[in-house]
């Protein structure tokens, strides 16, 4: 494809996607395909001569976009909102044109030097202090993954230039809560620390972890000889969005000098605004964090900021430092590679600066707001609502709740609560993810898309209302 190829074809693609997003909420939310559908429908060996564009775009029509389900959809309210809005989108489509890598500051310095500006912004934005220093990686759990293996090399001394964990007399353990989220336990098993090592501490009635079961927790270790090394604690769980208290956690992390590790993926974003800071009070103690504008504040996926208070700490951990990459420019600048696992990164940076640039700290923070007002609104019509329940606080803007019909409980009320939902999901009307909390199936109500205004939260709880108790009514006739 030649440069001016280029250009016609890419009028053609952005016309595209400004056509999908005009047109996204007349399609069904969830994708209506069975396993191997859309395999199906494309070639089982690649084409030996060149296709035209425009039969691209028809299948990105025809066959793509049908089996997709729409998180960019106003009746999106699954999983978490995962908002590229376009600003952020174009950053990231001159990402990809300009085709740079950022291996060394050297290898392209405005990738390295616009990433630093722009985590800074965000620090800036989210009320941090000037002693965190960032860095974009992929996703938060990259994040908690570079974290553990931080802590596990403070705590044993820098172990890995010696024998490594197998050397270590004492087995070193890491604390989170149930809670947390899935890629804790997974990145400790690839830190190697061992599920055996890994404790799950108490959590209170509103899902938070418990200070004094987590110092119970470091004072048995300590006196079995293990060494606590790490705690995960978040602010903002992926279930029901649940508050871990900082401030207490981060007190005993101090005293016992263990490492503090603090993921607010999804709810950093809200830190942009004052009135929610307190939800992070005692931030300041921890030693990493991660927060992802890639969720709720509209950065394109993938954008995840980590953010800590040491980084050479972190830098003598992952630094590598080939020949071919030196430069005399080293002992002046960043080498963003040394900042985490990869040698390479994208210039994503990009679409953040373009996003916050074109929208302004102002209109994302209405927009969040907008968000907030609307969980408060929902969360209130469920709670007034004869056999309806909210299940759990709600800082953010996410809802649990579950319709309770009388005399319906345990298997049979599970089997309602999934019947309902599924029959909203599989409508297309809207999309909603169930998920288990206190050991029974409930639905979240995670409130986000750029696109949604109460109208559809509103026409939403007509839906779920008229799905849930009209089934109830059969079931009870």
């Amino acid at each position: 494809m030649t440069p001016e190829e280029f250009r016609r074809a890419g009028h053609q693609l952005i016309d595209w996607i400004a056509d999908y997003r005009s047109r996204v909420a007349e399609l069904p939310v969830m994708a209506r395909t069975a396993p191997g559908d859309v395999k199906a429908q494309l070639p089982v060996a690649p084409p030996l001569d060149a296709q035209p564009f425009g039969e691209i775009l028809a299948d990105l029509d025809q066959i793509i976009v049908p089996g997709l389900s729409h998180w960019q959809h106003p009746n999106f309210f699954g999983y978490f909102p995962s908002n590229g809005q376009l600003a952020s989108v174009l950053g990231d489509f001159a990402s990809t044109g300009l085709g740079v890598l950022g291996l060394s500051w050297q290898s392209s310095p405005a990738l390295t030097e616009v990433e630093e500006v722009v985590t800074d912004w965000m620090r800036q934005m989210t009320g941090l202090s000037e002693a965190w220093s960032g860095v974009i990686q992929d996703t938060a759990s990259t994040c908690t993954l570079v974290s553990l293996m931080a802590a596990r090399e403070r705590a044993t001394d820098y172990g890995l230039v010696r024998g490594g964990l197998q050397a270590e007399k004492q087995p070193l353990v890491v604390y989170t809560s149930a809670h947390s989220h899935s890629s804790v336990d997974k990145a400790a098993l690839l830190a190697g620390f061992g599920r055996d090592n890994v404790r799950v501490v108490a959590h209170d009635s509103a899902y938070a972890m418990r200070p004094d079961a987590l110092a119970e927790a470091i004072e048995r270790d300590l006196a079995a000889g293990h060494k606590p090394c790490a705690v995960v604690a978040t602010v903002g769980t992926t279930t029901s969005t649940a508050l871990d208290p900082l401030d207490a956690i981060g007190g005993l992390t101090a005293k016992h000098g263990i490492w503090l590790h603090v993921d607010a993926a999804m709810a950093g974003s809200a830190m942009i605004l004052p009135e929610c800071r307190w939800m992070w009070n005692g931030i300041e103690s921890a030693d990493s964090l991660v927060l992802n504008p890639h969720k709720w504040l509209g950065s394109a996926f993938d954008c995840s900021l980590y953010y800590v208070r040491d980084p050479q700490h972190l830098v003598r951990v992952m630094s590598t430092n080939p020949s071919y990459l030196r430069s005399a420019a080293d002992a002046q600048v960043k080498n963003l590679r040394d900042w985490g696992l990869p040698l390479g990164r994208r210039f994503r940076a990009l679409k953040l600066w373009f996003m916050i640039r074109e929208q302004g700290v102002t209109a994302l923070q209405n927009r969040l707001r907008r968000d907030l007002a609307n969980a408060q609104w929902f969360a209130g019509q469920v709670r007034a609502a004869a056999g309806w329940k909210v299940l759990a606080p709600v800082p953010l803007q996410t809802t649990c709740i579950r319709h309770e019909p009388p005399g319906l409980e345990g298997e049979a009320l599970d089997k309602h609560t999934l019947a309902w939902v599924d029959r909203i999901n599989r409508s297309g009307s809207a999309y909603l993810t169930p998920a288990i909390l206190d050991g029974r199936w409930m639905v979240r109500v995670s409130i986000g898309a750029i696109a949604t205004e109460r109208e559809h939260v509103e026409a939403l709880w007509n839906l779920i209302r008229r799905e849930a108790e009209g089934q109830s009514l059969t079931a009870g006739s």
